[in-house]
């Protein structure tokens, strides 16, 4: 079968240009001038006509928890529900986190998640794996995993007793990841200096979901980056720091890359749209903005903007993560460390980035493609099978309509949460159709695709960008 799409304008992260896209077997087969090839042209089976639209490569978000447990509860949406969202929101492929618990393998974890997403994604997806009990028998797992196409490891300094990794952890696998080509992604905030605070906090009755931020304050974040980027400039590795909210992080992250290091860094739109002032909402309503790191003050976004417009920040990913109000985010009611940490956002990441950013006139077109499909892409091995717009590459489109005006409603949205962190929010930007390796599914805002649809995606080995 042949699809063209005719009449649009191509945006990638380096060119704006008028042409016509043919698609065949999941694939571009050709790009051509507007009006075909001169003489005689090829047959279509279909064709999609994107007069006055943008042709872009489908979103790519690097950072998500899907069927993900968490505090007693598990992440609202699961793979069915999570890839359709993220589908209606623009995005074609997901990476996601297989999490090792203690004592086990980081085959178990990635055998567990495989089980989790096979015969339920709407899109394709790969997978990283979150270490958590680093010693001679999981390290001397990586290599053979990077040559089945899982390619990055993901470590905390945060939550000490499950998740956190120590210093020689942390050192350990970014030498061993460096040796096997992968990717250490690292969760910087000082997890001890925090636990201190909380249970302070609590204990002077400081229960509101504000006090979440309040007890991990930017100087934690901070720390534990400059810490981190240390660790790795030791051990001669790449590291990518995952939601980065704050300035003074941020300086870290810039003195690196200004002295050669391959340091990169990704925000989130949390970062950038939410602030303390809605975790101090009347009520229990702050509750709906409890991530970690948490939302910072509004003062924060200009510098995290900067970030994002100067390159110093390469990604924009979601660490999507939801949970109900009416029966997981309530069990923290009367006490903000038991809130399940995490917003909702896999499906409206794209509309927020175009909205707030290319609407704004803070970053342009280019940019936007680059920091929510190519750049991850790059990263993670995905390129340039997927992230961009080239003859051979898969079929992740989207027709992008820059002036559909449509707002932030939770009732309207995909996601299975009862709530949204955007919730009335207007925006202006928003895909017409979603293709998937070719295959349309998302036509005009309803979901035409299939359950099971999405692949699992390996990925190559790190190659630095």
């Amino acid at each position: 079968m042949r699809t063209l799409i005719k009449n649009g304008t191509i945006v990638t992260a380096v060119d704006t240009y008028a042409a016509d896209l043919w698609i065949e077997d999941g694939r571009i087969a050709a790009i051509t001038a507007p009006g075909g090839f001169g003489g005689s042209p090829p047959q279509a089976d279909t064709i999609l006509d994107a007069a006055g639209k943008f042709i872009l490569p489908g979103g790519i978000d690097a950072h998500t928890h899907l069927d993900m447990p968490f505090g007693g509860t598990m992440s609202a949406d699961d793979f069915e529900t999570g890839t359709r969202a993220a589908a209606h929101g623009g995005t074609t492929t997901i990476v996601d986190f297989a999490i090792q618990s203690k004592g086990k393998s980081f085959r178990s974890a990635l055998d567990d998640w495989h089980q989790k997403a096979e015969g339920k994604a709407a899109i394709d997806y790969g997978f990283h794996v979150i270490a958590t009990d680093v010693n001679d028998s999981t390290l001397a797992e990586i290599p053979a995993l990077v040559a089945e196409g899982v390619s990055s490891f993901k470590l905390f300094t945060a939550y000490p007793g499950s998740l956190m990794t120590d210093d020689a952890q942390i050192f350990r696998a970014l030498r061993k990841a460096r040796e096997a080509g992968a990717l250490t992604m690292m969760h910087a905030e000082n997890g001890s200096a925090i636990a201190v605070l909380v249970k302070e906090a609590i204990a002077a009755g400081q229960t509101a979901p504000k006090y979440h931020a309040l007890t991990r304050p930017e100087i934690a974040e901070a720390e534990a980056t400059y810490r981190t980027i240390a660790l790795a400039e030791l051990a001669g590795a790449p590291v990518y720091i995952v939601h980065l909210t704050s300035p003074r992080a941020l300086e870290h992250v810039v003195r690196a890359r200004d002295a050669g290091l391959p340091v990169y860094a990704e925000t989130c739109p949390q970062y950038l749209f939410c602030s303390l002032d809605d975790l101090a909402r009347d009520g229990f309503e702050g509750a709906k903005y409890v991530c970690s790191p948490p939302v910072r003050d509004k003062a924060a976004w200009p510098e995290i903007w900067r970030g994002i417009k100067t390159g110093h920040i390469q990604v924009v990913s979601t660490d999507h993560c939801p949970f109900r109000m009416a029966d997981q985010k309530i069990l923290g009611k009367d006490d903000f460390s038991k809130i399940p940490n995490g917003m909702a956002s896999i499906e409206t990441r794209l509309h927020l980035m175009w909205d707030g950013g290319v609407g704004t006139g803070k970053i342009s077109m280019n940019r936007f493609v680059e920091i929510t499909s190519t750049a991850p892409a790059k990263l993670f091995g995905l390129y340039p099978r997927k992230g961009t717009i080239a003859v051979g590459a898969d079929a992740d489109l989207l027709v992008w309509d820059a002036n559909k005006e449509h707002v932030l409603d939770a009732a309207a949205l995909h996601m299975a949460v009862d709530h949204s962190p955007y919730e009335g929010r207007k925006v202006k930007g928003a895909p017409e159709i979603v293709m998937s390796r070719g295959k349309v599914v998302i036509d005009k805002g309803v979901h035409v695709g299939a359950k099971g649809h999405g692949r699992f995606v390996k990925r190559a080995p790190f190659a630095m960008i």
